[in-house]
């Protein structure tokens, strides 16, 4: 089993995740970035993130400058967000 480390590599303006048996996701900066806005069909990706407890996940991730985007539609399984750079992302309770 390889080390958190070993699945891990962080360059100049990039940074690759490697699952440990699932899947890579690779990031890279761009100069001229303009946030996406949740729910415009220019919108390329979000991030579900899987939580247990949805409202210590909620805190946490205000605490760490999240903007709460939506209420999950007032599905209460899920919430958006943006985080600091305006990525959407979502927490999912399961």
């Amino acid at each position: 089993m390889e080390s958190p480390e070993a699945r891990r590599a962080v360059g100049e303006g990039s940074a690759v995740l490697r699952g440990e048996r699932g899947p890579v996701l690779a990031f890279q900066s761009v100069a001229d970035h303009r946030p996406p806005v949740w729910g415009a069909p220019e919108q390329q990706f979000h991030l579900d993130v899987r939580v247990e407890d949805s409202g210590t996940a909620h805190e946490a991730v205000l605490a760490l400058g999240a903007v709460p985007l939506g209420d999950g539609g007032g599905d209460a399984a899920w919430r958006v967000y943006a985080d600091p750079a305006g990525h959407p992302f979502r927490l999912v309770r399961f």
